[in-house]
């Protein structure tokens, strides 16, 4: 019972940040950034979603949603 207890105490405090960062956050959005940027989990070597670019050109990259 008290691992239950634990448990759901832990979730029900992750749950609270979580929504502490999108009611503190403007328009409740996560600051984000490109996936793309990771060779790990770019291996094709696919462009940006947001704005296009190839994770070679990620160096001189300013978009906002990529900061």
């Amino acid at each position: 019972m008290k691992l239950v207890l634990i448990t759901i105490i832990l979730l029900g405090l992750g749950i609270l940040g979580i929504a502490i960062k999108i009611w503190a956050k403007k328009d409740g959005k996560f600051a984000g950034t490109c996936a793309s940027q990771n060779p790990m989990l770019n291996t094709e070597g696919e462009a940006c979603g947001f704005c296009g670019k190839t994770p070679d050109q990620f160096s001189d990259c300013n978009e906002p949603q990529h900061s």
